[in-house]
Order: structure tokens, then C-alpha cells, then sequence
């Protein structure tokens, strides 16, 4: 069914150590090969990002994955043999397709399209024809007659000629067919002429890696008699091999704010349990130790630093005192003394004492009708209401995790643009759909008294119509949950306000905190801090690494160098 050539293995006064095949799309490294098991793991360790390396033949997997439980995992695949002196080979030819070596770099583009479709890592352009001088390995393609075109393709590895093996072996690697052809048989043709291959090159045996999983592969290789052998194979974790390693998905239906350090921890092979789904409490566990979480808020928060940042009066005067820069600030209560703070500066921003998500806050506060109006909203969510200096700038939102700053953003408060068709609150429905479908139910657009105030101010009134091209805020509150946008601004604030949300931290002694800050530069030193959070929303600040970082402070014998590469959903190439 092929060409045959004759190869000779080079004459070597030992077998080659440390034997590794570029195999394109990743290394395939000879575990048998190495001395030692530390220089073993080195090796399969230096993978290059983007590709995805397989060290089969492990000897040891358990003093393997010892060596680097983080970086490593034990492959859930089945090695099958098909012992080459017992194969049997099949009369006829395929009739509507043919098996050949791979020629040129048309193959190997085709080859590389077929990878893709089948989610495979693919090679690089150029590796393909490498291939034709290299009698290591066998590139061999299904060419569909009439059309010409490459309908399948498998890889294999001469292990004589590799390493001077002297178990005289072979093996199969990266068999793709293309998902859209009609014809049947195009896999088991290219597994017979691999075999036929190194049955006529004198070869022992042919050794394939399958996923436990694959039934239909398992199945065709069993009826060509390939036969199960325990050998193992180890891989990287990294974001191509993520399926393989991080296990079942917990059934229950969490938010985006519990789901991405939960993902993160099940990366690092972290235990999840879901202890309540409609709160989002979950525990984590690792290495004998348990941490239980709500989002982002855990055990290591004390009680003391969560009633600071529950009571922003509190939390502006801790942070006054030490230093750092807060608005002036009283507690409501006597209407003359509210309005003469209100007369004295200007503008002012009320907010409930205790509360979260923006519930009963208004800003930009101007009038003595207003101030009574927003007090009222307030006293609906806390007792204690408090009035504030209303600082107009850029609404910082910074993380900061360990004591140190992992995240910064700029949240925006809502807009909409009239079309000349619509009222402002169906430009508000409107909006508030995306906002909600964009972010998981999170942030929605409020029609209460403060959003109705803002469009009061602005001169427009709920059921008119927006003229084309005229844009509104609607809110002067940035907080997501009430429509705000959020936009990623770490590398852009200055040392000082890095130094002033990490000092914020170490007042506080908080592991885990959002701060709000209200800045008229990111790039300048002046802010205001006006409150603590001690439950941030982590999933606001992609791409930063905040989940990362979350779970580095509560395991931090899990900080691994995940190799970072395709997370395309590429699947093993296998």
C-alpha cells in the first residue's frame, strides 16, 4: 500500500540517551531512555508553549508526578500493541481512495487543516517536509482518487532507528480522518500501511496511546489485534491538556464570580466541593488542608477586617487616620446640620452605611429636595446613612491580593444612545439585557428613583423619545451591578496609587481586597478612597490573573509555570 525504502538503523557503539522525536506538534520523549527520573521530568517540563509533549514508556509515573504534582499529570490513556510477526494483512486495495508518503507542502497544509478540525494541535508548515529525509519518521496521507484531496493522515516513529532500542519497537502517532468524508475505512487503511511499514523494516511491534474513553478507536484497533500492555504516559498541564486533568465539573450552577477561582483551583488539581449554590460557599482542599470560600471571600478574612469593610464609616475613618486620602464625610441625621454640610460642599454622595453592589447609593447629590430624596434610599438598605464629599473623576476599582496590586479598572456608570424611536426607558430595557446576557445576570440597569433622578437632571424624562446620536448616563454610580462597564486599567495607574491600595490592605489586614477609588488621573498621584470591599468580584478583571493569584495566597505549594499556549479547545493528539 506504500512505497518501501530501504533504511538501515546508524551504527552506534551504545543506545542514545535522553532519546526525543520532534513529532511537530509536540515532543514525543523516550522515558526508558533516561537515567534518572529528576532529568526525566527537566525534560518533559521545558515544553515549548503551544505545543504538547508526551513522555511515554514511563518507568515510574508515580516518582515521576512526585517530582512535580503541579506540572505534571499521569495521561488517562491506554497503550495497545500490535505485535507485528502475528498481523495479518488484508487482500484489495481501498477503491476509492489511496495511502502514500507525504511529498510536499501542499500535504502538510492539508494535513495541518485536517488537525484543526478535529481540534489537534497542529505543525508548523515547514516540519512536513522535514520529514521526507528524516527515517525516524513516517508521515503517511489518505489521497482521495479523482479529487486529489487529503481525506486522513498518521504519523509514525521507527524506535530502532530513534534510539537503537533494543526491544526493536515502533509506534503510531496522531491518526486524523477528515470528519467530512464519505468514505469508510480511511483510519484503519492508514494504521495497516503504517504496520505493513515496519513489519517489512523488520520492527517488533507497533505501539499506539489512545483515551480510555474512545470506544470507535478501541474498537478498530482490537479487530486489527492490537492487544492492551501497561504502559503509561505523563504530560504537562497545560492549557491543550486541561480536559484531561482538571476532572468533572461540579453539577451545581454557580456564578461567574465563584466559577472562575473554582476553575482555577480545579487547574491545580484542588478538591471542590459546593456547600451552598444559591450563596456561592464552596470549600477547597489540598494537601491535608480545607478552605472555605464565598467568592472570594474565605476563612483567612478575619471578622474584624469584614465588619471594616461592612461599615464604610468605619472604613473611612481607619484610613483617614492613617494617612491615606478619604472625603470628608458625617452621618445623617439632623436635617439642618445634612443641609448645611450639603451648602458647604457643593455636591455630595450618599450612600447606607452597610451595604454592597451599589443598593441605595446616589451621587452627584446637589439639592436640598435631592439630599432628602437619596437619604430616603438610603435608610430603605441601612439605618445609618452617610454623606459624603462627591469627588467627580475616574471610578478606580483595584484589587489587591496578598498585599499586592494584581488588578485595576475603570468602572463607568450606564449609558445609552437614543435612535430617534425609542423612550429613554426602553433605551434603558434595552441596555439592560445586554448588560445582563453579557455578564450572566450580573449587572442589570435599575428603573428606580436614582436612575430616575439622573435623567431628571440630564432634561429628558422617562417615556420621551432620545433624539438619534444623544447620548445619556442614566446612572452617575459605576457600579457593575447596576449597568456599569468595567475596562482594564493596571498598567496604567501610577506608583502612587499602587502604593496607596496597598498600604489601604495593610490597615485594614485584609489577604483580599477591592478598594474604590475615585481619581482625576490614573497617571497622577491625587485620589480619594472611598471604600472596602472584602468580597471583589474576581471575574471583572480578565485578563489580569486574579483567580491566579487568589488561589497562589491560599495554596501556595500549588504556584505552578503552566505552560501557556492554544486554549483553542485543542484536544490530545491522539
Amino acid at each position: 500500500m506504500t512505497a518501501d525504502r530501504d533504511i538501515q538503523p546508524p551504527e552506534r557503539e551504545s543506545p542514545q540517551r535522553h532519546a526525543v522525536v520532534d513529532l511537530g506538534w509536540g515532543r514525543l520523549i523516550f522515558a526508558q531512555t533516561f537515567d534518572d527520573n529528576q532529568s526525566l521530568v527537566e525534560t518533559i517540563r521545558a515544553e515549548v508553549p503551544g505545543r504538547r509533549d508526551v513522555a511515554f514508556y514511563i518507568q515510574d509515573p508515580h516518582v515521576c508526578l512526585s517530582l512535580a504534582p503541579q506540572d505534571l499529570f499521569l495521561d488517562p490513556s491506554h497503550t495497545y500493541r500490535l505485535w507485528l510477526d502475528r498481523y495479518r494483512p488484508v487482500d484489495g486495495h481501498p477503491k476509492y481512495f489511496t495511502v502514500r508518503q507525504l511529498e510536499s507542502l501542499e500535504d502538510g497544509e492539508a494535513v495541518n487543516e485536517l488537525y484543526a478540525a478535529r481540534q489537534m494541535v497542529q505543525a508548523p508548515q515547514d516540519f512536513f517536509l522535514s520529514t521526507a529525509e528524516d527515517p525516524v519518521l513516517t508521515v503517511l496521507v489518505a489521497e482521495e482518487k479523482g479529487s486529489g484531496a487529503i481525506i486522513g493522515a498518521v504519523t509514525g516513529v521507527d524506535h530502532r532507528l530513534a534510539f537503537d532500542d533494543p526491544d526493536n519497537g515502533a509506534s503510531l502517532w496522531a491518526l486524523v480522518v477528515d470528519p467530512q468524508t464519505p468514505h469508510p475505512g480511511v483510519g484503519e487503511a492508514l494504521v495497516r500501511a503504517l504496520a505493513e511499514r515496519f513489519e517489512a523494516h523488520g520492527r517488533s511491534y507497533m505501539d499506539l496511546s489512545v483515551m480510555h474513553d474512545n470506544r470507535q478507536a478501541i474498537r478498530l484497533y482490537e479487530k486489527l489485534g492490537f492487544e492492551r500492555v501497561p504502559v503509561f504516559c505523563v504530560k504537562n498541564k497545560n492549557p491543550i491538556n486541561e480536559p484531561l486533568f482538571i476532572g468533572p465539573e461540579p453539577e451545581a450552577e454557580l456564578n461567574p464570580y465563584a466559577r472562575i477561582i473554582i476553575d482555577e483551583a480545579r487547574r491545580r488539581g484542588i478538591l471542590v466541593e459546593v456547600i451552598d449554590e444559591e450563596a456561592a460557599y464552596f470549600s477547597l482542599s489540598f494537601g491535608g488542608r480545607t478552605i472555605v470560600c464565598r467568592e472570594s471571600l474565605t476563612e483567612l478574612t478575619s471578622a474584624i477586617a469584614m465588619s471594616i469593610c461592612d461599615d464604610k464609616g468605619v472604613t473611612r475613618r481607619l484610613l483617614g487616620t492613617s494617612g491615606l486620602r478619604v472625603p470628608a464625610q458625617r452621618v445623617a441625621g439632623e436635617d439642618a446640620r445634612d443641609r448645611a454640610f450639603l451648602a458647604e460642599q457643593g455636591s455630595l454622595a450618599v450612600k447606607p452605611a452597610r451595604g454592597e453592589q451599589g443598593a441605595g447609593i446616589s451621587v452627584d447629590v446637589r439639592t436640598v429636595e435631592g439630599l432628602e430624596a437619596a437619604i430616603a434610599a438610603a435608610r430603605r438598605i441601612a439605618d445609618e446613612v452617610l454623606l459624603e464629599t462627591y469627588v467627580p473623576g475616574e471610578d478606580l476599582r483595584v484589587i489587591v491580593i496578598d498585599f499586592k496590586l494584581v488588578a485595576a479598572a475603570v468602572r463607568r456608570p450606564p449609558r445609552i444612545s437614543g435612535n430617534g424611536q425609542h423612550t429613554v426607558a426602553e433605551l434603558i430595557e434595552k441596555q439592560s439585557r445586554r448588560r445582563s446576557a453579557a455578564t450572566g445576570g450580573e449587572s442589570r440597569i435599575p428603573l428606580d428613583e436614582e436612575t430616575r433622578r439622573c435623567v431628571d437632571e440630564a432634561g429628558y424624562a422617562m417615556d420621551q423619545v432620545l433624539p438619534a446620536g444623544v447620548e445619556l448616563a442614566v446612572r452617575k454610580t459605576a457600579n457593575l451591578h447596576t449597568g456599569g462597564t468595567i475596562h482594564d486599567v493596571t498598567d496604567e495607574v501610577s506608583r502612587t496609587l499602587v502604593e496607596a491600595a496597598t498600604r489601604a490592605a495593610q490597615v485594614i489586614d485584609i489577604p483580599v481586597v477591592g478598594l474604590d477609588l475615585i481619581v482625576p488621573s490614573l497617571a497622577g498621584d491625587d485620589y480619594v478612597i472611598i471604600e472596602a470591599n472584602e468580597r471583589p468580584g474576581l471575574a471583572n478583571h480578565e485578563p489580569q490573573p486574579t483567580a491566579e493569584r487568589f488561589i497562589d495566597l491560599l495554596f501556595p505549594q500549588t504556584r505552578t509555570q503552566l505552560v501557556e499556549g492554544a486554549s483553542d479547545g485543542a484536544t490530545p493528539q491522539h
